[in-house]
């Protein structure tokens, strides 16, 4: 392992850390940098450490003395310490800060102990076109946009000289836009095939709220009970918001829909009293039988649209099935975009007409 260590230096009014390593090549004692702050001084030794040990001390740029030797992994952290201190304030909100730290733990995984100056362009672009062919366009821009603002912290911190993502641009989603729905007998046979599939009496739900409301997953497992009013003039209403774009919107309750959670609502009950348990005052309609929340379905989900043998079928095209499906209908582009709760008409434009195959 290599030898670095921190030298404290005492003066009349503060201390000053400065960092000593042992030269690989020479084995002469060297003097790298000083800190006013120990904490500061602990961090650039660690980065120091990893250099020599990895055998990247002379791979720095000419510039190496303007340069912080910062991996990716601590720069990530400052950017995630941006976020924090924005979300505080009330400049993000708290369901944009999760999706961020979300991406950024996978590039982390991805970059992790990289010093950030070493990584190049063409390797990024290499990952971008990965994302692309092996998930979507949508998570390589997402993913893009997360190490636009890691780049750009590390700018600030003089971890690097020139960033490499500052130049690259954005993959066009609209030429690569999902544009599967599903027919009316189709529904039928996702929503039967539920019943093939222990303990998930809540599918159905999230089926038909998809389907023939048109939510998005995040407004439908956001869904309260106090959202839904069953008795409203006889047929019930329910009221739906989206924090993607900030919208809300309240619509009578379909039929099917209705049926569907009020058996979702008494199951819950039933099994509540069977079991003795409470649900600790949550009013999360889909929540699991201690009130905690159900965050997820992606493994009922696959199972369903293997038994009704529907194949790359996600949960949010039930989105655009409820969009298509109105359109089919004779609804207009305007109407639909006010049903589905889009803020710009050209989204809407985005849905053309094409079933699923079995």
């Amino acid at each position: 392992m290599a030898t670095v260590y921190i030298q404290k230096r005492k003066c009349k009014s503060f201390n000053s850390y400065a960092i000593k390593y042992k030269d690989p090549v020479t084995s002469k004692t060297k003097h790298y940098k000083t800190f006013r702050r120990h904490r500061e001084a602990v961090n650039a030794a660690h980065d120091l450490r990893m250099m020599i040990d990895h055998g990247k001390l002379y791979e720095i740029p000419k510039k190496r003395y303007q340069l912080r030797l910062l991996s990716f992994e601590r720069t990530a952290k400052r950017t995630d310490h941006e976020w924090r201190v924005r979300l505080k304030k009330g400049n993000l909100k708290k369901v944009t800060y999760d999706g961020y730290g979300l991406r950024l733990k996978l590039l982390v995984k991805k970059f992790g102990k990289r010093m950030l100056w070493e990584i190049q362009k063409e390797e990024i672009e290499r990952y971008m076109e990965c994302l692309i062919i092996n998930q979507s366009v949508v998570t390589a821009n997402r993913t893009l946009f997360i190490l636009k603002q890691v780049f750009k912290t590390g700018l600030k911190e003089k971890a690097i000289i020139d960033d490499p993502v500052a130049n690259m641009s954005y993959s066009s989603e609209r030429d690569h836009s999902r544009t599967r729905f599903l027919l009316p007998n189709q529904i039928d046979d996702l929503t039967n095939a539920c019943k093939q599939l222990n303990g998930a009496h809540y599918m159905p739900s999230l089926i038909l709220l998809g389907a023939e409301h048109g939510t998005s997953k995040q407004e439908a497992l956001s869904l309260k009970w106090t959202d839904i009013n069953f008795e409203y003039q006889g047929r019930g209403l329910i009221d739906l918001y989206r924090t993607k774009n900030d919208v809300r919107r309240t619509v009578p309750l379909m039929p099917r829909t209705k049926q569907a959670l009020l058996h979702w609502k008494q199951h819950q009950a039933w099994v509540r009293h069977r079991k003795s348990m409470d649900s600790n005052g949550s009013l999360l309609v889909f929540s699991k039988m201690n009130g905690e929340p159900i965050k997820g379905f992606w493994k009922s989900w696959k199972k369903i649209c293997g038994i009704a043998e529907i194949d790359d079928f996600r949960y949010h095209d039930l989105r655009h099935t409820f969009c298509s499906n109105l359109l089919l209908s004779g609804a207009s582009l305007k109407d639909v975009k006010d049903m589905i709760g889009h803020r710009h008409l050209e989204t809407t434009k985005s849905f053309n007409c094409v079933p699923a195959k079995f």
